[in-house]
């Protein structure tokens, strides 16, 4: 059974040593057998909440930023626009632009959850969530936002938000997921990178059709007609989930 701070028992300003020394090289057969066990339990874990959710869009970007920037503001009326479709708005559950897109949400009464990852710099969930996890694997938590979610969406981020961004993209070029909306958003934050990509292109290591992976926007009503296309091509319906008692299972959201 879960409730709302469901934490991983992590102690404070502690790290989890675990992934690091699995990518040392091999272990003993017994080390090697708990890592895949802790591995399955984040992963339990994460799917008895998640899959209660209802669909999402996940927003991510930096933690940098605070509330009087204008990426800041400009995420959380976006994530508003988008709550108001119906998306659960998920983020990493941090601060900056993860607050933004959770506190967006909670701004018209939509629905808020966060995926925090476990840090040595101590990131806290922000407080516009409805539900949180934290998890020690990043590998974990990259899966299970792409799989409980239906478009990404790209603000202002470091070497987190490209590495979702490219990861996400990978997947839908080399067809291990379809149909998947992904939005970045600033044009003049990420013309570097885009220009990179087209020089990708120029220099065949992606092929043309790859630019339409993604839209890159500043319009907030751009975004939000892709993502209405998406949710008619996905036929998206907010049934009520089926409930097992025997499992101790919980709806993330009161009705």
């Amino acid at each position: 059974m879960t409730d709302n701070n469901d934490k991983l028992p992590t102690p404070k300003n502690h790290i989890p040593k675990t992934e690091i020394r699995f990518l040392e090289g091999p272990h003993s057969r017994w080390e090697e057998f708990k890592f895949v066990v802790k591995v399955c339990w984040e992963f339990i874990r994460g799917f008895r909440t998640l899959h209660f959710i209802g669909p999402c869009v996940t927003v991510f970007g930096s933690a940098r930023f605070g509330e009087d920037h204008p990426f800041y503001q400009l995420t959380r009326e976006l994530s508003g626009e988008i709550a108001k479709l119906g998306y659960t708005i998920m983020t990493g559950g941090g601060p900056g632009i993860m607050e933004a897109a959770n506190r967006g949400a909670k701004d018209v009464g939509g629905r808020s959850v966060g995926c925090n990852i476990v840090l040595p710099m101590e990131q806290n969930h922000n407080p516009y969530l409805d539900k949180w996890l934290n998890f020690n694997y990043f590998f974990v938590r990259k899966t299970l936002l792409i799989k409980y979610s239906y478009v990404f969406v790209i603000m202002p981020g470091g070497f987190g938000t490209l590495d979702e961004l490219f990861e996400a993209m990978t997947l839908i070029q080399t067809g291990k997921i379809k149909d998947f909306p992904v939005i970045i958003f600033c044009k003049e934050y990420h013309k570097d990178l885009i220009e990179h990509i087209e020089r990708m292109k120029e220099r065949k290591t992606i092929a043309p059709e790859d630019m339409e992976l993604f839209l890159v926007t500043d319009s907030i009503e751009e975004a939000t007609s892709l993502i209405r296309k998406a949710i008619r091509k996905f036929g998206l319906k907010h049934e009520k989930p089926s409930i097992s008692k025997w499992l101790f299972e919980e709806p993330v959201f009161k009705s």
